[in-house]
């Protein structure tokens, strides 16, 4: 009872001072600023900039590579999948998205349950492609703040560790900042200077959980396409075990007695003619 109870006091504080010390943090970076405009204009342009990197990502690459590998309209895939979208950019939280993703994708899109249950899970952790887009272009965006040139060693280097730290991001809310820090250790940015993002973060988390959650249904419906033939041959495995197993649990015939004798008086007569 004493460990939940420090439980329940630790989740407590947490949630009622966690806003003030990020206001705190927040306006200790606006009193560091020499010229606010100018940050402001950066911040702007970089929440735009990653705006049309997820927009490029989710409108134009996946359903690209939906329909080269399916042949089908990924559109109205997509459009199968709405209730889960909206869903994943109200609670920015692909964790929570996922009973709804299953139902969009199990009742609208018709894809095998064997698929969902074992592609959405595992996608969920391990499939940010939104995440990973998202801290490389805030490194970049952290390191012109910094006026540090970055060059193409450096760019690769960001990419690679993005991708990396995003498989281990949690599918809960602004998790993204916590592997942030090893995206900008890996090239020597300042960690302080996550702070700066702060501000638009929880905007541009809800804008990345959605093409995160859109991403791993599109792998789903991938991977039930180049699947579909094995699924379908299992199918007749199992309908052929189960028709088996019907012919085995088949109840037996009781013969009675008075059968038995009518058998054998028929049998002497037929002997004795």
């Amino acid at each position: 009872h004493v460990f939940f109870l420090r439980n329940d006091v630790s989740a407590l504080l947490l949630a009622t001072y966690a806003p003030i010390g990020i206001l705190f943090l927040i306006a200790g970076k606006i009193v560091e600023m020499d010229d606010l405009t100018q940050m402001g204009g950066q911040l702007g342009m970089y929440t735009i900039t990653v705006i049309i990197g997820l927009m490029i990502h989710a409108i134009l690459i996946l359903p690209t590579l939906y329909f080269v590998i399916t042949r089908q309209n990924p559109f109205i895939f997509i459009a199968g999948l709405l209730q889960a979208l909206v869903t994943a950019l109200g609670t920015s939280s692909s964790s929570a998205t996922l009973p709804v993703t299953f139902k969009c994708l199990e009742e609208n899109n018709k894809i095998d349950k064997r698929i969902t249950r074992f592609v959405l899970p595992v996608g969920a952790t391990i499939n940010m492609d939104g995440t990973a887009l998202y801290e490389a272009l805030a490194a970049i965006f952290i390191a012109q703040v910094n006026n540090v040139e970055m060059n193409f060693g450096q760019i690769i280097t960001i990419s690679i560790t993005a991708t990396a730290a995003s498989i281990g991001a949690a599918g809960i809310p602004q998790a993204g900042l916590v592997t942030m820090v090893i995206v900008l250790t890996s090239v020597g940015l300042p960690t302080d200077d996550i702070t700066l993002i702060i501000a638009v973060d929880w905007f541009l988390d809800r804008l990345r959980t959605t093409t995160n959650v859109l991403g791993d249904s599109i792998g789903a419906g991938i991977i039930e396409f180049l699947s579909r033939h094995e699924l379908r041959s299992k199918d007749v495995e199992m309908g052929n075990s189960v028709l088996e197993e019907r012919e085995r649990k088949k109840p037996y015939k009781l013969i009675s007695q008075d059968s038995d004798l009518e058998n054998d008086k028929r049998g002497h007569n037929e002997s004795s003619m």
